[in-house]
């Protein structure tokens, strides 16, 4: 049976601690295989103000970077359009 973490918090410290096994707590059914693409480019990009202020909402929200939301964002919509 696979147990849950209470929160990310929980999870970290689980992990941290290492007197338990991780995999318990993992959804490996979920897991996804991504193409050993891993070399990365920076890219630069300006937004608009209004855009910023966004992402930036989006981040606090989702406790993440605007970085990370940036990422997720793109990642999903290539996806939706069948290029990644």
């Amino acid at each position: 049976m696979k147990k849950q973490a209470a929160n990310a918090e929980e999870f970290d410290r689980i992990f941290d601690e290492g007197k338990e096994d991780i995999l318990d707590y993992l959804d490996l059914d979920a897991a996804v295989v991504r193409p050993p693409m891993n070399e990365t480019r920076r890219v630069n990009v300006d937004f608009p103000e209004w855009m910023v202020q966004g992402l930036d909402a989006a981040a606090s929200r989702l406790a993440i970077n605007r970085q990370a939301v940036i990422k997720i964002w793109i990642a999903d919509r290539l996806k939706q359009e069948n290029l990644a």
